[in-house]
């Protein structure tokens, strides 16, 4: 079906084929009325029609020019799009070929002016790239990103120079905070030190103008060089201004400076300046020469100090012998100098072993604490304190025990340790200390077993006096029957004797429960009276138990008859 735009251009086709057809009847009844002869009317027609003609052939013409300007259009548009796709870096776009010239041309002629505007703008964001990128490429140094400015950038390129961009900001950032920070220690390190900036590198870095610094890698490196150097001279203004003080206060001991002094000294000023460790050296000179001039005091106390060394790190006498100045009567510069470094050795020796050490002691401390309540065991006066205080001690000696079962079991392991970190033995005053140990509860049994041994002479001795006691006595003591133990008859006269010595036996039972009362360890029951010692006085008591053991094998030998009330039962 044709379209009505069709039918519209016909019906104005035959318009104008109708017009000029009733124009030139009308010319012809003009030219007849007229009077036109034929020939010139003829004529005229003829002029008419190449005039019209020449119209329409000019119309044509034109309209043709504008169909060929449209076909070089659409032909140039083709070309430009292929440029365009080709430097734009897309797929080439297919021509459509259906629709009219005109539409075609517009067509191209919209897709080429579409590809243009991305052309400029991709071309102008990466000129602004460029200009950023420069600006971040001067701080940091850095070369540029490799793309070719006088390209057309990909969208995929323009996105990997914006994630460039974005980390070189990034690692602005971060530089620049790290030039902040190590630039302000800086500042603090060289005003702790009094240090003036000497070179441009340090004027850059404490300049005011902190955008100005470029923050390239080799300067950050130079920066954490200058920041390590003045930290090291700090440290080493530290350790020498410690080292002052610590020895400052080791003259003041050693020159007993009075309190004072002390406190109006340079040593309580705080830092390490260098105007500080200035001072500091001062009152060193000033006190070394007092010390040249009370030398004989001064190495008597580094004396007492190496003396407390030598027994905090339990030093035997051989080994204090070992050290032959401390016996040197001849006060010197030189004796007071191998006294000092015998001092520091000690001190970093004891220092090095500190844990180990303080562990003995605190063994040493609960041993010596474990002896005492075994020597209030054994005191008789103890029964007269009230409170509890014998059941408390009781109780700390069992806590005790427990307590030193523990320490020794963690000690032997730390000297296992040690002494295999060392490969040499733990020595306690010149013994193992494991060995020292089990020495020390061996003496321990020792001291019991001969107060035991004393106690038993001692028993002895009292039943062999009253048995003796007994035996001139001019009354009878009556045998007493197995079914009255313990009784005495009533004396049968008046004339009868109205008391009886208490037997041997009894009295000595008496006397081991009054021991069992004192804490005593003894079995129940009465033991034997052992017989009288002949030759044995107070003044002839045997010092040990072996010598008594040997005097009672003498004295059983002769011949003295033992008073039969010393074998006597306890009732």
């Amino acid at each position: 079906m044709r379209s009505a735009i069709t039918r519209q251009s016909e019906v104005l086709a035959a318009e104008v084929v109708a017009v000029l057809t009733e124009a030139m009847a009308t010319l012809r009844d003009i030219w007849e009325e007229i009077g036109i002869p034929e020939e010139q009317r003829l004529e005229r027609t003829r002029t008419a029609k190449k005039h019209i003609q020449e119209l329409l052939v000019e119309m044509v013409k034109e309209e043709e020019g504008l169909k060929a300007h449209l076909l070089k259009s659409i032909e140039l548009c083709q070309q430009k799009l292929h440029s365009l796709c080709k430097d734009l870096q897309l797929e080439p776009l297919e021509t459509e070929e259906e629709g009219t010239i005109l539409e075609r041309e517009k067509s191209l002629r919209t897709r080429v002016e579409v590809l243009l505007k991305q052309r400029r703008d991709r071309k102008e964001e990466l000129k602004n790239l460029q200009e950023q990128e420069q600006d971040l490429c001067d701080l940091l140094c850095t070369a540029p990103f490799a793309i070719d400015a006088k390209a057309v950038p990909s969208l995929e390129q323009l996105d990997r120079y914006r994630r460039h961009l974005a980390s070189l900001a990034a690692e602005k950032e971060r530089r620049q905070e790290e030039f902040v920070r190590s630039r302000r220690q800086i500042i603090l390190l060289m005003e702790e030190l009094d240090h003036t900036p000497d070179t441009s590198f340090e004027q850059d870095v404490v300049d005011e103008d902190v955008e100005a610094f470029c923050l390239s890698t080799d300067n950050l490196a130079a920066l954490q060089e200058l920041l390590r150097q003045l930290e090291a001279r700090r440290a080493l203004n530290e350790a020498a201004c410690a080292e002052l003080r610590s020895r400052i206060k080791m003259l003041w001991e050693r020159l007993q400076v009075p309190v004072e002094e002390r406190e109006s000294s340079a040593v309580h000023v705080p830092g390490c300046r260098a105007r500080t460790r200035k001072a500091l050296q001062l009152e060193v000179e000033r006190l070394e020469e007092l010390k040249l001039q009370n030398m004989k005091a001064v190495i008597q106390a580094a004396r007492a100090e190496l003396a407390d060394y030598w027994d905090r790190c339990r030093y035997s006498q051989e080994q204090k012998e070992a050290f032959s100045p401390y016996y040197d009567e001849d006060y010197t510069e030189t004796l007071l100098e191998l006294h000092d470094t015998e001092v520091v050795k000690m001190k970093n020796y004891y220092e090095a072993h500190k844990d180990l050490f303080e562990a003995v002691q605190k063994w040493e401390q609960n041993w010596n604490l474990f002896l005492e309540l075994e020597r209030k065991a054994t005191d008789p006066s103890r029964f007269t304190n009230r409170g509890g205080s014998l059941l408390k001690e009781e109780k700390q000696r069992s806590k005790l025990q427990k307590v030193l079962a523990k320490l020794q079991d963690e000690l032997e392991k730390k000297i296992q340790a040690w002494q295999q970190e060392h490969q040499t033995a733990f020595l306690v005053k010149g013994q193992q200390f494991m060995e020292h140990v089990k020495e020390q509860w061996q003496l321990y049994h020792q001291e019991k077993e001969k107060e035991k041994q004393e106690r038993q002479l001692k028993r002895s001795r009292e039943t062999e006096a009253v048995d003796g006691s007994t035996s001139l006595m001019p009354s009878k003591r009556r045998v007493l029957g197995p079914h009255t133990p313990g009784k005495l008859r009533p004396p049968q006269t008046p004339s009868s004797v109205p008391t009886t010595v208490p037997q041997p036996g009894c009295r000595e039972q008496n006397k081991e429960n009054m021991a069992r009362q004192h804490g005593s360890a003894l079995s129940r029951g009465c033991t034997p009276a052992a017989p009288a010692q002949h030759g044995l006085g107070v003044s002839s008591v045997p010092s040990t138990y072996s010598a008594f053991t040997r005097e009672l094998s003498k004295a059983s030998t002769s011949d003295t008859v033992l008073n039969s009330t010393a074998t006597a039962d306890c009732p």
